[in-house]
């Protein structure tokens, strides 16, 4: 009798997202002919920008379908360099930029190069799932270290000083973060930097969601550390999830590296995403996507203030990004099984916090529908409060 291969045991420590599955779930019920509000999914219900399918377009029909560089389009890298000079003051040698496919590309490369078996990089938990499942794709080992809204849910200093050892290669931060919309401030960053230059580690910054900022001004960390790693990305500022495009910034000692790394993960980023991203950092681009910013903002406010009159708790005001992290313990012990009940009893799909670690009570909510849909999801969240008291 043959035997079947056998999986590689790396995959008992990767999970699946739950978010994902809870999104094909909601969709299954849409083709059914259910009407299903979407908090779930971390993607705006804003399309791609005019001016960017445009230039898409435009790069098809004039044959631009070929392999770029591993590291990108050079006049991509340029206008990525140009971006951070106009709206941060920071300037970035092209050279240190490396687009990639989307930025879990980024972080995959940034993995590969630093990462090697048993080596811990320190995480915030909660935090984002896919990160510490990427540590455990390259046999490292995911260190998530609890932080709570004393810290804004985000690591500092003094948690790189409590935890890390010999192992430790790396620390990874986000800001804004996901699933808390939390910012760090830029002394923190700097202390960060410090901390981890001190242990010989490295600082990772996911600044995905800058842009999103709200209330406060858009930063980034280069403007404090210019030895970290910084990964962003086209899809949520932007609103291209569909492009799959992000890119790094690295410090200079370590693009050769990078490059090889990209030349055998991914050969190039997808062509005619890099055509179209160029359309990004026009004006008549950005002056969209400030205003779609700005809807963003008051949907955050409006559905700020339905949930804390429903009774639950926000810890933490999101500064960045569109999301609420929500204690939904008055009304539930279990988000996992609530959330599944929501969507099949009231078509709403929201994300339990077990996806990303922390409180098993905690939902992440996304602002990413119409006010009008959001007023609609809380009155049916309301409904099913009253149900599940009665």
């Amino acid at each position: 009798m043959l035997s079947k291969p056998r999986a590689a045991s790396r995959l008992a420590q990767i999970e699946p997202f739950q978010v994902m599955r809870i999104l094909e779930a909601a969709k299954t019920l849409e083709a059914q002919g259910r009407d299903v509000i979407h908090l779930e999914v971390g993607e705006p219900d804003f399309p791609t920008p005019p001016t960017i399918v445009q230039a898409g377009i435009e790069a098809m029909t004039a044959g631009h379908t070929f392999y770029t560089p591993a590291t990108g389009l050079p006049a991509l890298r340029d206008a990525i360099a140009r971006f951070h000079e106009e709206r941060f003051g920071v300037q970035i040698d092209p050279r240190r930029i490396i687009v990639t496919p989307g930025a879990s590309g980024a972080l995959q490369l940034i993995l590969a190069l630093l990462v090697g078996r048993d080596d811990e990089v320190l995480l915030a938990d909660p935090g984002y799932p896919c990160n510490r499942h990427l540590i455990s794709l390259f046999e490292g080992r995911p260190v998530t270290i609890p932080v709570g809204a004393d810290t804004r849910f985000q690591l500092n200093a003094g948690h790189v000083a409590q935890h890390a050892c010999a192992r430790s290669v790396a620390a990874l931060v986000a800001s804004p973060a996901n699933p808390t919309g939390t910012v760090l401030e830029p002394a923190e960053i700097a202390a960060l930097a410090q901390a981890c230059r001190e242990r010989g580690m490295a600082l990772i910054v996911d600044e995905i969601y800058q842009g999103l900022v709200y209330d406060r001004p858009h930063e980034t960390a280069l403007s404090v550390v210019d030895d970290a790693f910084v990964v962003n990305s086209f899809s949520k500022f932007f609103q291209m999830t569909g492009w799959r495009l992000g890119w790094l910034i690295a410090p200079e000692w370590a693009v050769p590296d990078l490059e090889k790394l990209a030349q055998n993960l991914f050969l190039a980023p997808p062509t005619i995403a890099q055509h179209a991203a160029l359309a990004a950092f026009s004006d008549k681009t950005l002056a969209l996507l400030d205003n779609r910013r700005l809807e963003l903002d008051n949907r955050r406010r409006h559905l700020y203030r339905l949930i804390s009159d429903m009774g639950l708790t926000v810890p933490c005001i999101p500064q960045g990004a569109f999301y609420l992290w929500v204690d939904f313990s008055r009304f539930t012990d279990n988000a996992e099984a609530f959330a599944q009940r929501l969507l099949h009893t009231e078509g709403v799909a929201i994300t339990p916090g077990s996806d990303f670690g922390g409180n098993p009570a905690f939902v992440r909510l996304a602002y990413t529908q119409s006010v009008q849909r959001l007023e609609a999801a809380c009155e049916r969240l309301g409904r099913s409060f009253r149900g599940s008291c009665t």
